[in-house]
C-alpha cells in the first residue's frame, strides 16, 4: 500500500491548479477526484494522490500552496499507509478508470494509472459522473410547444389591449 494524499478545495479552477502543481512536484499519480456541491452551492473538489510517502508529501505541499494562491483550500492531508477499507470502500466510487487517456496541454495525451490497492468490483468514477448530454441529442429532440399563444406577429403575447373573452 502506498501513501494517500488529499487536497480539498473550493472551486474547480483551484482544484485543477492544485493538481497541476502536485503532479509536477513529484512522481505521484492522481487516482481519484471527488466533486461535491456543498453549503451555499459551492463546488468542493477533493484530489486523491498516490505514491511513496515522500513524493506524496511534497506533492500535497506544492498543490496546497498553489491552491491557496488561486482560491480556497479546505484541507490537505497525507496518510502514510491508508487501511485497505479506506481505499476500497470510501474512495472506490471516485477512482479514475485505469488507462484513461487524458489530453495534455502540449497536445499529447497521458494515461492515468490507479495504483491504490482496491478490489476489482469497485465501480468506475464514470458511473458516479455520467457524461453530459450531447448537443446532437438535444438537436434531435422534438420541438416543445410554444406558450406564446396566438399573439399577432407584431405583438408579444399578453401585450394587446383587447379584453380577454374569459373576463
Amino acid at each position: 500500500m502506498q501513501a494517500l494524499g488529499l487536497i480539498e478545495t473550493l472551486g474547480f479552477t483551484t482544484a485543477v491548479s492544485a493538481a497541476d502543481a502536485a503532479l509536477k512536484a513529484a512522481d505521484v499519480q492522481l487516482v481519484a477526484v471527488e466533486r461535491v456541491i456543498g453549503v451555499g452551492g459551492s463546488l468542493g473538489v477533493t484530489l486523491h494522490f498516490s505514491g511513496d510517502v515522500a513524493a506524496v508529501t511534497s506533492s500535497v505541499e506544492a498543490g496546497k500552496a498553489e491552491a491557496q494562491r488561486i482560491g480556497t483550500v479546505v484541507s490537505a492531508h497525507v496518510i502514510a499507509k491508508a487501511h485497505s477499507d479506506v481505499t476500497g470502500k470510501i474512495l472506490g466510487n471516485y477512482l479514475l478508470p485505469e488507462g484513461t487517456a487524458v489530453p495534455a496541454a502540449d497536445g499529447t495525451s497521458a494515461t492515468s494509472a490507479s495504483t491504490m490497492d482496491t478490489p476489482a468490483a469497485i465501480p468506475s468514477a464514470t458511473a458516479a459522473f455520467p457524461p453530459p448530454a450531447s448537443a446532437a441529442a438535444a438537436a434531435a429532440a422534438p420541438p416543445q410547444p410554444s406558450d406564446a399563444g396566438s399573439a399577432k406577429p407584431d405583438q408579444a403575447a399578453g401585450t394587446d389591449n383587447a379584453p380577454d373573452s374569459a373576463d
